[in-house]
């Protein structure tokens, strides 16, 4: 390495007043800073942006009335999930309801909920009807598509906590009616 031929320069012997001046000028740096901050934003929105649009609340399927015939026992929905299925901007409701029973494995209803401004749900399809004795297990609405697994039971001998029959269902809104769109053949669990 060639040494250099010119006399040391000064900041290369620091001494702690030169780092007390540094620290004195940032901090002078950064109250300026603070002190020099943007106005406030004025902007104000115009009319038709004021309105504010509030998502409509998916219906609430304790206030509907099913078609179930529970003897007076009531009727429990045992799961229910929103979701725009025909595409229309508003929330639609799918609830699996069943008769309150004290044991046993009640049929379950599958049902589509809607609702109007200020009306109480009404029931726009039902999906599986609880005269076909199937119970829900898995459920779920996703991306305007009803799964569920049905279980059934294959004769009247099976007790009937027990199902030994499953399957799959989908059903998707097409045109004007919740279609079926897989799941038709029943297995043995």
């Amino acid at each position: 390495m060639q040494t250099s031929a010119l006399p040391d320069l000064a900041h290369t012997a620091t001494k702690p007043v030169h780092w007390l001046a540094t620290a004195a000028a940032m901090a002078a740096v950064v109250a300026l800073a603070g002190l020099l901050q943007p106005r406030t934003a004025t902007a104000t929105a115009t009319a038709s942006e004021q309105r504010t649009t509030t998502p409509a609340a998916a219906p609430d399927p304790a206030k509907a009335d099913f078609p179930l015939e529970c003897g007076g026992a009531g009727t429990t929905v045992a799961k229910q999930a929103p979701g725009d299925l025909d595409g229309d901007g508003r929330p639609e409701t799918v609830a699996v309801v069943h008769c309150d029973a004290g044991s046993g494995t009640p049929p379950s209803g599958v049902y589509v909920l809607t609702q109007g401004s200020g009306a109480a749900p009404r029931i726009v399809a039902t999906l599986v009807d609880p005269a076909d004795r199937k119970t829900v297990g898995e459920f779920a609405v996703r991306e305007g598509r009803i799964s569920a697994t049905l279980l059934g039971y294959s004769s009247l001998e099976v007790p009937r906590c027990c199902p030994d029959q499953e399957e799959q269902a989908s059903w998707r809104w097409k045109g004007s009616a919740f279609v079926r769109t897989s799941g038709d053949l029943a297995r043995a669990v």
